[in-house]
């Protein structure tokens, strides 16, 4: 693991002048904002693009349930008999 630590620590060092560079009153996202936002985005649309054909797999017609009770009089019959 020592090496690991030694390389990170030379890469931070290379990268702090870099940072000083920046202007600290403007600050874009950049390229790797432009490339995390495209690749969520391509990952929405793919997810979405699947839930809609599962979707379209889904039969919603329900078939009447053999065991239950017949239906019981509307309600405007048993209004009239009263």
């Amino acid at each position: 693991m020592p090496d690991m630590s030694a390389s990170v620590s030379l890469a931070v060092t290379h990268l702090v002048p870099l940072a000083k560079e920046v202007d600290e009153n403007k600050v874009t996202p950049g390229v790797l904002g432009f490339i995390v936002f495209a690749v969520m985005a391509l990952a929405v649309w793919g997810l979405m693009k699947s839930m809609n054909k599962q979707m379209q797999k889904v039969d919603f017609k329900e078939a009447p349930d053999p065991a239950a009770e017949p239906a019981a009089e509307p309600a405007d019959s048993t209004a009239r008999r009263g």
